[in-house]
């Protein structure tokens, strides 16, 4: 049974048939052709049994192996391996079918390749995906075909991989050394770092006149017999929030992305970024109530907590609720931090709903609220209008992109840093803002 699935009959097979079928009709009007045509279809025949015999009289005759890596990078491009090894004693062509994610909705994959007698060779293929979750990879299918060249005999391996979709933790090396950049920005003031308002313990030490008695260790005192007291020195890190907002407003696509997605992405690099700099990285995503929340800290493990967080935000896309956000912020985060809120906000009027909650956080916290330009609507605008439509539309557009530059001033007003962004420049543009505060230390 097995051997009936793995036999498929080539179109050589069938060229040749119909070949020996004209040859018949013509032997009609012919009859001298009658015998040859009778010959040339016992020939076909016997090669086709001897085809047969050379790929299968070989239980192993190629070995197939897909080299997925252990998790995608969501929004980039990443390698998919395929190895096959040849152990036939003569050359191969192979046909490679491998059943990709049905995220990607690929129908026509399809791969040839010729392969050298007991050879080996490595082919290499890219997929994008546009959404995190969990990516199953069907069967790799390889169907070999002899120098004869009228069958194939399908091998499958691999069957049902499943392989994860992350963040893109591609980008978090293609940005990894922007944060020690020398040249990255030529802003003509003086690099000052403000040092925090908490303590950190260093180390404990013998008493001296004019330390603080309220520092005294009872229990290092016990031991040494003398008056020992515990010594702190300033916080250095300062803690870095960053705020996704997972609610409608950024179920908006671009390139295949959301909104949502490029937030997420950024914010996977921004956080190494921050511990790199020896700062506190958090987040925390909200639309209905604040969920997957990652306390700031600068641990080993922090990054790893991140990205688990990041990869499991799940959204309806509910209306955002901003009294939420506030009301959590102010319970939960104590220290004054930088919280860098990713959202959207496309007229002033939906910012302006939202303005009270915004500057309630910039009280007490440094507030920077990321939103998004709308690419499509700058191409619309630099296009060139002759229709009393276009016209029309441009106006439009043009009154939209205006909004968002009035957005920006009106959160300049109180104390609100932004940075209106294209989506495929957020990651850059929110790593420039981070280094930017650094520099200045206003913090």
């Amino acid at each position: 049974m097995n051997f009936f699935k793995s036999l498929y009959i080539n179109n050589f097979f069938f060229y040749a048939l119909i070949g020996v079928g004209i040859l018949y009709c013509i032997a009609f009007i012919f009859p001298a052709l009658l015998g040859a045509a009778g010959y040339l279809l016992l020939i076909l025949i016997a090669f086709v049994l001897m085809d047969i015999l050379i790929l299968f009289l070989a239980k192993n005759g190629i070995d197939g192996t897909r080299i997925a890596p252990e998790k995608l990078s969501n929004g980039d491009e990443n390698a998919i391996g395929i190895n096959i090894k040849n152990y036939y004693t003569f050359p191969i062509g192979v046909k490679i079918i491998d059943e990709i994610p049905e995220q990607f909705q690929v129908r026509n994959f399809e791969i040839k390749r010729k392969i050298k007698a007991t050879s080996q060779d490595d082919i290499q293929y890219y997929l994008r995906p546009t959404e995190r979750g969990e990516y199953v990879f069907g069967n790799l299918n390889i169907y070999v075909i002899s120098p004869l060249k009228l069958i194939s005999r399908r091998f499958t391996f691999n069957k049902n991989q499943m392989v994860p979709t992350y963040p893109s933790y591609i980008q978090l090396r293609k940005y990894y050394l922007m944060a020690f950049s020398n040249n990255l920005f030529q802003y003509g003031v003086k690099k000052i770092r403000r040092i925090g308002h908490t303590m950190e313990f260093e180390q404990i030490k013998e008493y001296v006149q004019g330390d603080d008695i309220r520092t005294l260790n009872w229990k290092a005192t016990a031991k040494k017999n003398s008056l020992m007291v515990n010594q702190f020195q300033d916080e250095k890190s300062q803690s870095i929030y960053m705020a996704i907002d997972k609610g409608r407003v950024m179920k908006m696509p671009f390139n295949g992305l959301s909104l949502l997605d490029y937030a997420i992405n950024a914010t996977l690099v921004l956080s190494n970024v921050i511990l790199k700099k020896q700062d506190k990285a958090g987040m925390f995503a909200f639309s209905k109530k604040v969920e997957n929340r990652v306390v700031a800290e600068k641990r080993s493990s922090q990054m790893q907590k991140i990205l688990e967080s990041l990869y499991n935000i799940k959204t309806d896309f509910f209306e955002s609720d901003y009294s939420r956000l506030y009301a959590d912020i102010k319970k939960n985060i104590n220290q004054r931090s930088l919280i860098i809120l990713y959202t959207n906000f496309e007229t002033l009027d939906s910012l302006h709903r939202q303005l009270p909650y915004l500057k309630g956080i910039a009280k007490s916290h440094l507030l920077v609220v990321v939103f998004f330009q709308n690419t499509e609507l700058n191409e619309i605008i630099n296009s060139k209008a002759v229709t009393i439509q276009e016209v029309y539309d441009k106006v439009i557009a043009e009154k939209f992109a205006f909004e968002k530059r009035l957005i920006v001033n009106e959160l300049k007003k109180y104390g609100i840093y932004s940075v209106l962004t294209q989506p495929e420049n957020l990651t850059l543009d929110t790593i420039n803002k981070y280094l930017e505060i650094k520099a200045r230390g206003i913090l």
